[in-house]
């Protein structure tokens, strides 16, 4: 029975508010497309000038994401993948579901010590974001490695939603689920179209401004 609800719960933060987080940092990233780097730099400042914004990450990101994240690799590690005995869609999405999830935590960690830990010990500034991106950007390996990071994490993601659905009794029958598929395939392909984009954006030389002066960290991290 623990286990029943600890896997609710980890369902539940995957979507509210892991869900969430992940399109609102899209739509913070796909500001750079928009506004170009003085645009992605007032996302970011706005966001940070949000009031109690420590507790906002804490309780709406990091330690749910903690919980997920663990949690995740347990599932992932008790997982029991038949794709050899039964190729049938569901086995793939059960298999992709816990592979993507491995890849994106792995991301997620390290995506964290290379940005938002930087701020934390005054190494990077919020402002300096942009550039910082570019720095990571602009080398092939570290590029080859987000773009598949980006579309992991977008699968985890839109797979999640429909996986969500039925586990929460939300969408029953066959024809729902069908429906579900759909619009969550179609939510994947948007989110990844909108990161990858914004990631080929960060390679603009608007953003070498900032990403001049930030030499320095290349040689620290």
């Amino acid at each position: 029975m623990r286990g029943f609800y600890s896997r609710k719960i980890h369902s539940l933060l995957g979507v509210i508010p892991l869900g969430g987080f992940f399109l609102e940092h899209m739509l913070t990233n796909f500001s750079a497309v928009e506004g170009g780097a003085s645009g992605f730099t007032d996302s970011v400042l706005w966001l940070n000038s949000l009031p109690l914004v420590f507790f906002l990450e804490l309780f709406g990101i990091w330690l749910p994401l903690l919980y997920h994240g663990v949690y995740g690799l347990y599932i992932a590690y008790q997982s029991k993948p038949n794709l050899n005995r039964f190729k049938l869609e569901r086995n793939w999405r059960y298999t992709l579901q816990r592979v993507t999830g491995v890849i994106t935590f792995i991301f997620i960690v390290w995506h964290v010590f290379e940005t938002r830990f930087q701020v934390t010990l005054g190494n990077v500034k919020h402002e300096e974001l942009g550039g910082l991106m570019h720095n990571i950007v602009t080398q092939p390996l570290l590029l080859t490695f987000y773009i598949i990071a980006i579309v992991a994490a977008s699968f985890h993601f839109a797979n999640g939603l429909w996986s969500f659905l039925i586990s929460w009794g939300i969408t029953v029958g066959p024809r729902s689920q069908r429906v579900s598929s759909v619009i969550c395939l179609g939510l994947f392909v948007i989110v990844t179209v909108m990161f990858l984009v914004s990631l080929v954006t960060f390679r603009d030389s608007e953003f070498q401004t900032t990403a001049t002066a930030l030499q320095s960290l290349k040689t620290f991290i």
